[in-house]
């Protein structure tokens, strides 16, 4: 007979909505469990710029919008800090650039309450070296960089601690209803083989840009648009605050920092289906080339990686500009569909993932009868232990500070060290979660550096079999899976010193050890 399990609500998505949306209930006193079809932050929640929005992106084509991000913002700074780098941001024109847009920015910003100061383009240039020298107009505004692991691990840790549960590598495979109400969700477990069945009073459907499928599996329909962008990361870090090009929100206009990179982007590609996602060549060389005309450093910068997200964009009417679409979410509570306890949260940002748990925490409650109050807005979220490795530069400070010659490294280009992989691993066991080198990926900055897992991957694999993680030809599996995820980031970018370091990992992995990377890489 199939599992069975029983809990008051089943969320069915593990990225920022989904944990933040566990953390929420919890704290409500709600009964959870929480499924995710592979990883945490699997889809949008991990493939986007990590950008804490001021708003001020969204002033003329989404004004609501960009009064949510700038309410969110401040609270994720207040009640998050670990999570979030403050660094300030700056839009700015080049020559060339709309005036019209240029002239009303500050008087858009603040009538959705949303501060931008104007800087002389002299002290633009003195603040960020690696901007052009023909910046003619520059604004400074609230933007900020936010870790979204940390932050869906640390919702994630404090939902767990009050009773949530978590099913990684389960996947929704159907739903067995009964007069309007789902009575069961079938889950398959991805690594056992073997069905599942969850009895939940109420389902929500988190799964971003997933959601319509999911949706549809229970005969609810949802519109959606699957709009890519694609994403890059240089190798050094390029400036200290967020740079945003002052024009309506096009392709390569934003460069972050993060942590000790830069993220420059991004793009809005209409794909087929959200599986589709993965970052071209061509979309690359677009963005280089559009994005020197505010960084110039970006024609000679060497770039280690890129990614792709999916926005989980809901249409209303027709129309084919993805950027004119509502980054607004939607509430849905499929009564119009005949459910009478399945709920589906999409679309919205990263920025405002708080507010979206909130609403759907709201209306959950409202039909479980619960009457407590949502505390999210003024509670802080407690820095977890599972969380903190996923901070750039954290570990070479420890590593330094503790100099132990017997904690080995496994990862030299962002120093991780066996004692903390080990304690990353034994955290997921002792959550019920098997340690894989992804996961252990997700969890700390392991194979995010220049050779992008060249060496590192099989450090780690050994070091997995001399500790028991592994057994048999287990670790052949975890390399190929690893690798595979590298090459997707690697392949985009074969140009200049990428070629060589892509020759080396292919001479390592291929031709010594016979590891071909699939074709579906």
């Amino acid at each position: 007979m199939d599992p069975q399990l029983e809990t008051q609500v089943l969320i069915i998505g593990g990225g920022a909505t989904g944990t933040g949306l566990a953390r929420d209930l919890a704290l409500r006193g709600i009964r959870c469990i929480l499924v995710e079809k592979q990883d945490i932050n699997s889809g949008a929640s991990g493939g986007n710029h990590g950008l804490l929005h001021s708003g001020a992106r969204y002033i003329e084509s989404d004004p609501s919008s960009a009064r949510e991000c700038r309410n969110e913002g401040a609270i994720l700074k207040r009640l998050a800090p670990q999570c979030v780098e403050d660094t300030g941001g700056l839009f700015v024109a080049v020559k060339g650039d709309d005036d019209r847009y240029i002239a009303g920015f500050a008087d858009r910003c603040h009538r959705c309450g949303i501060d931008a100061v104007s800087v002389d383009p002299k002290d633009a240039l003195e603040m960020e070296p690696s901007l052009s020298a023909n910046t003619i107009a520059a604004f400074a505004v609230e933007d900020a960089s936010i870790d979204p692991f940390k932050l869906s691990l640390d919702n994630l840790a404090q939902a767990g601690a009050l009773g949530t549960a978590l099913l990684l590598h389960h996947k929704v495979v159907g739903f067995d209803q009964r007069n309007g109400r789902i009575e069961a969700v079938r889950l398959m477990d991805r690594r056992q083989g073997h069905e599942v069945r969850v009895h939940a009073d109420q389902i929500v459907n988190a799964t971003g840009a997933w959601a319509g499928e999911v949706a549809a599996m229970a005969g609810a329909r949802i519109n959606m648009v699957y709009s890519q962008g694609s994403l890059i990361i240089s190798q050094m870090r390029l400036g200290e605050r967020v740079l945003n090009r002052l024009r309506k929100p096009a392709d390569a206009d934003i460069l972050m920092p993060g942590g000790t990179v830069s993220i420059f982007g991004t793009t809005a590609r209409r794909i087929d289906a959200p599986d589709q996602c993965r970052p071209t060549t061509a979309e690359i060389d677009a963005m280089i080339d559009d994005g020197m005309a505010m960084v110039p450093k970006l024609a000679d910068t060497r770039f280690i990686r890129a990614y792709a997200g999916v926005r989980p964009l809901v249409r209303s009417g027709n129309g084919s500009d993805d950027r004119a679409v509502s980054r607004g979410f939607s509430l849905l509570d499929h009564e119009s569909d005949g459910l009478k306890n399945f709920i589906t949260i999409t679309g919205g940002k990263l920025t405002t993932f708080r507010l979206m748990a909130e609403k759907t925490a709201d209306l959950v409650c409202r039909r479980l009868g619960n009457n407590n109050p949502c505390r999210t807005c003024v509670e802080p979220l407690p820095a977890s232990s599972e969380a903190q490795y996923t901070e750039p530069g954290l570990t070479p400070k420890m590593w330094f500070k503790k100099n132990d010659a017997s904690d080995l490294l496994l990862c030299e280009c962002e120093m991780v060290s066996t004692r903390v992989f080990n304690e990353i691993a034994a955290s997921l066991t002792n959550n019920g979660h098997r340690p894989g080198l992804r996961e252990l990926g997700q969890r700390s900055r392991v194979g995010k550096g220049p050779c992008q897992g060249s060496f590192c991957s099989l450090r780690m694999t050994a070091h997995m079999y001399n500790e028991g993680m592994l057994e048999a030809g287990e670790g052949v599996g975890e390399l190929k899976d690893f690798l595979n995820e590298r090459w997707r980031g690697m392949q985009p970018l074969l140009w200049g010193p990428a070629v060589s370091q892509a020759e080396l990992q292919e001479a390592l992995h291929c031709g010594l050890l016979g590891l071909d990377v699939s074709e579906t890489a």
